[in-house]
């Protein structure tokens, strides 16, 4: 009985024990299943994520005129003025102008007193007069002599004494009349005109005051043409010729002017190896005035209807300039040939010779090196606006 009862518990535990084993299998190898699942799955190509510029970031290659651009600056300065200095020495009656008032060429500036001067004018008269009554005589003495040498009436030398003395008379006229000249322009510089149209710019003298012969009274200047002295190194002045145009940038003006190069100095300044360059601003509106400091582009080459790019997009790698072109939604390195650098408006750029096509999308900020292929995704206006704190940052995306 006892041993018929232990061979019914043997029968029991043989199943129990057999499932146990098949759990523990089932359990191991699921196991190893979801190791190896993870090790393949980690063993595929992962997508690469994508970049996320800002709008701000991209730019299009376009044709533009592109220049090489020389910055020089420089005061501006009058190229008519007059400074205007008495004449005879005399004292002052009236000024008719002070500092600001515009002036016309010929109008009366200030008067002195001629009293004197006109005292001098009627005694050069006088002595005009008493010369020419001197050749009057001497004219006819001549006259009557030469008939009667004629007639064999005096002598040869008679007559030369007479000839002598109509000469002298003659040139005593001649002298007289000399006197009477300088005596009528000493009395005529008593008033003194303006020998310019312009503003005037500095007044030194009040009525009243005695001022002798070249004492400053007043100075002149006309603002309807200015112009601007600059130094441009000795290298770059080969490329400067008179008629060359030059933005210039005054300060206090929001637009820039246009002027020209009229002049080149032939001689180059000892301390800074420079030479001097004359730029002729047009003026006729009066709003600019001088002594004011101005900022010029001096173009130095112009090329028109060129491919350009912004300089910030080219980037140098091994001696090779790349550029990271947009094309569909992927990143491509375009090798490009570059040429002129310089200015197309208001950014610089740069010629790009080959290498791109005309309306091709590149990325305008340098962001390194990046690779050629990546997803790229330009950011909402929205995002673009939250984001100017921090302008040409690229975030990574998925």
């Amino acid at each position: 009985m006892k041993l018929l009862s232990l061979l019914k518990k043997r029968r029991l535990l043989w199943p129990l024990a057999a499932g146990a084993a098949l759990f523990v299998i089932v359990g191991i190898g699921m196991a190893s299943a979801n190791k190896f699942g993870k090790s393949a799955e980690a063993a595929l190509p992962q997508p690469m994520a994508a970049i996320e510029l800002l709008p701000s970031d991209v730019t299009m290659v376009k044709r533009s005129e592109l220049r090489r651009i020389l910055p020089i600056s420089g005061a501006l300065r009058a190229i008519n003025q007059a400074v205007i200095k008495a004449k005879v020495s005399a004292e002052v009656r009236k000024v008719f102008v002070r500092e600001g008032e515009a002036v016309k060429a010929g109008q009366v500036l200030v008067l002195m007193d001629g009293s004197e001067y006109e005292a001098r004018l009627v005694q050069a008269r006088g002595a005009l007069q008493a010369a020419q009554g001197q050749l009057d005589i001497a004219t006819q003495t001549r006259n009557n002599n030469k008939a009667l040498l004629e007639k064999n009436f005096i002598s040869k030398n008679a007559f030369d004494n007479a000839q002598s003395q109509y000469s002298i008379a003659s040139s005593n006229v001649k002298s007289a009349k000399g006197a009477l000249d300088v005596a009528q322009k000493a009395l005529d510089d008593t008033i003194i005109r303006a020998p310019i149209s312009g503003f005037v710019s500095t007044r030194t003298i009040q009525p009243g005051e005695k001022v002798s012969a070249d004492n400053r009274l007043l100075e002149i200047v006309d603002l309807r043409q200015l112009e601007m002295e600059a130094a441009v190194p000795a290298a770059d002045v080969v490329n400067v010729t008179a008629g060359q145009e030059v933005q210039v940038k005054v300060e206090g003006f929001q637009n820039a002017l246009i002027g020209k190069v009229v002049r080149i100095n032939p001689s180059i300044q000892a301390g800074s190896r420079s030479i001097l360059v004359y730029i002729q601003i047009d003026n006729e509106d009066g709003a600019l005035r001088m002594g004011m400091f101005a900022e010029a582009k001096l173009t130095l080459v112009k090329k028109s209807d060129v491919l350009t790019a912004p300089q910030s997009a080219v980037q140098a790698e091994n001696g090779i300039y790349v550029v990271y072109a947009i094309e569909g939604d992927k990143l491509v390195k375009r090798t490009v040939v570059p040429g002129l650098h310089g200015e197309n408006g208001q950014d610089n750029a740069v010629e790009i010779i080959s290498g791109l096509e005309p309306n091709a999308r590149i990325v305008k900020t340098n962001l390194g090196n990046l690779q050629s292929g990546t997803p790229v995704r330009i950011a909402e206006a929205k995002a673009a606006s939250d984001s100017a704190a921090e302008p040409g940052a690229a975030n990574a995306g998925k």
